[in-house]
Order: C-alpha cells, then sequence, then structure tokens
C-alpha cells in the first residue's frame, strides 16, 4: 500500500477542491499516483451527480461577469437545491467560473437537447454533404456526421464545452466535480451574453426536468 502523506493530500485538494478523506482515499486507490487521483475524484462525482439528478433545484443565484474592460458582459442563473449551499464560496466561486466562461467561450445553448431541430437539421446536411463531396458513400458519410455532431455540440453548447481554466475537463465535469463536493444537485438554468457593438446578444435558457439535472446525458435534438 502506498504510503501518503499529508503534503500529497494537500495538492490533491488544492488541485480538486475535494474533502481530505476523500482525496486521501484516491490517492490511496491510486497508489500515490497524482494523476490517476485526479481521474478518480472527477469519476466520483459524475457518479454522485448521477445519483442526486432526480432532485429538484429550486434555489441557486444570478452572478453577472464583465470582461474585456467592459466589452463583453454576462449574466447567469444557476441553481442548486438549498439557499444553504447557494451562499457556500464553493457555489459562488462555480458560478463565477461559468460566467467568465461563458464570456470566452460564446455558447449559443446550455445543453444539447436545447440545439432547435432547424440548427441541428442545417449542420447534419452540411456536414453529410461535405463527406459525399469528398467522394465518401452515403452510409459511410452518415458515420462520419455522427462524430461531427459531437464536434459541434462541444463548439456551441455550454455544458460540453472545454472548460477554459482546465480544458482536461467540460463544463458538464466541472458541475459534476462541485455536486460531489458539495451534495446538491446543481443545473445551469439560464444566461445571457452582450459584446459591444454586436447587435444579436446571445441568450440561452433550458427546461430542465428532474429527471434529467445538471449534468445528465443528453440525447440528440428531435428532428
Amino acid at each position: 500500500m502506498a504510503n501518503i502523506s499529508a503534503a500529497q493530500v494537500k495538492e490533491l485538494r488544492e488541485k480538486t477542491g475535494a474533502p481530505m478523506m476523500d482525496c486521501k482515499q484516491a490517492l490511496t486507490e491510486a497508489k500515490g499516483n497524482l494523476e490517476d487521483a485526479v481521474v478518480l475524484l472527477r469519476k466520483k462525482g459524475v457518479s454522485v451527480a448521477a445519483k442526486k439528478a432526480t432532485r429538484v433545484t429550486s434555489e441557486g443565484s444570478v452572478a453577472s461577469y464583465i470582461h474585456a474592460g467592459g466589452k463583453i458582459g454576462v449574466l447567469v442563473e444557476v441553481n442548486c437545491e438549498s439557499d444553504f449551499v447557494a451562499r457556500t464560496d464553493d457555489f459562488k466561486e462555480l458560478v463565477h467560473d461559468i460566467a467568465m466562461h461563458i464570456a470566452a467561450s460564446d455558447p449559443k445553448y446550455v445543453r444539447k437537447e436545447d440545439v432547435t431541430a432547424a440548427d441541428f437539421a442545417r449542420e447534419k446536411d452540411i456536414f453529410v454533404d461535405q463527406a459525399i463531396k469528398s467522394g465518401k458513400p452515403q452510409h459511410i458519410a452518415e458515420k462520419m456526421v455522427a462524430g461531427k455532431m459531437e464536434k459541434f455540440y462541444e463548439e456551441v453548447c455550454l455544458l460540453e464545452q472545454p472548460f477554459i481554466k482546465d480544458q482536461t475537463i467540460n463544463i458538464r465535469q466541472l458541475i459534476a466535480t462541485k455536486i460531489g463536493k458539495l451534495g446538491e444537485n446543481i443545473a445551469v438554468r439560464r444566461f445571457a451574453r452582450f459584446k459591444v457593438g454586436d447587435v444579436t446578444a446571445t441568450v440561452a435558457s433550458t427546461t430542465i426536468k428532474p429527471e434529467d439535472g445538471g449534468g445528465g446525458d443528453a440525447a440528440a435534438p428531435a428532428k
């Protein structure tokens, strides 16, 4: 069994924000390997998030973020289960990070399910046409499109985008980590992003069913 030092536990806690005992357990299971322990904690967070996804999120907070000398502004609403959690530093940090991420990455939707049928069909048709023009038969083109659509979701859906402060995780996984730490379901409800000189502001919202929660897997939009 690996001899886990207090310094290792402290380093993992600072990196992930997970409770001390969870950090020690993950390091023990990972035989002292920090990166493996990080992966274990993330998996645990996703697992906890899945178990809590049916719980109603009726509390939370609205946060703002102003970027680039006042040229870009974001408002975001993130929900949790209790006012107690909404007032914690961990939750406030999450909401701030999400608002900052939206300012930098300009997502168009919250989740995959929020992509409109028209936008889904348009992107799919473009990808199929590109594949066929490159000489691929129809059935191969259709398979290629599935991967292209995942890339599309990663570009335009907030929960699928790589987190700007840690590209190894996406926003869905960031939220799952906080769910694991705070013990409550958390979900992004809506956001708005404004940029000086851009007359079309990005405004996105989602109707989150209780069983979907904040980090559940999403299916493709209805066609």
